[in-house]
């Protein structure tokens, strides 16, 4: 049995031990119950704190994207909509990018950028956002020394893509819907 495993390339070998170690933690009985909560609500949760709009100002969020994240009910709505869809790293990208301008700091700015990038934009990121390679390169150029424009580009392409595909599925929901009543 191991002479077969044997020939497999090192990467092959280390690959499948990693996926036995998962496999066996899965497996293994949870010490206690809160091994299972799970990330993401089966409903939308309610936005905390922020006032609920007006009907007439929640239909305004179906023609422009801007207006409704710049909402805090919009954009948790918004976000809340996304996460039930597992697709809520755009809307946290372009929250990120947002918080990123307003930095000051030169220091905080660098920090910040370094974790944008990792979080969002590095290959194989956490939370990667579906950016081509044009824009990712020209990112990653204006990384070099941070400034409050350095995501604008991606920032202006999730922005993009949010508005063509996340805010039509977002309008049609249920949520949304309940808003507009």
């Amino acid at each position: 049995m191991c002479k077969g495993l044997a020939a497999l390339p090192h990467t092959c070998l280390e690959r499948a031990k990693e996926i036995k170690t998962k496999l066996g933690t899965l497996l293994q009985k949870p010490d206690s119950t809160i091994d299972f909560i799970i990330p993401y609500p089966e409903k939308p949760e309610k936005p905390p704190k922020a006032q609920k709009p007006s009907p007439e100002e929640a239909l305004q969020w179906r023609d422009s994207l801007e207006k409704l994240l710049q909402n805090p009910y919009g954009l948790a709505s918004f976000r809340s909509f996304l996460r039930s869809e597992f697709s809520e790293e755009n809307a946290e990208f372009w929250v990120a990018c947002e918080d990123y301008k307003k930095t000051k700091s030169p220091l905080k700015m660098a920090e910040k950028a370094k974790k944008i990038y990792e979080e969002f934009i590095q290959t194989e990121a956490p939370k990667e956002v579906n950016i081509d390679h044009f824009t990712k390169a020209v990112t990653m150029k204006n990384l070099v020394e941070p400034s409050p424009s350095s995501f604008d580009m991606a920032q202006k392409r999730i922005f993009a893509l949010m508005e063509k595909d996340s805010l039509p599925r977002f309008v049609r929901s249920e949520f949304y819907h309940e808003l507009i009543k």
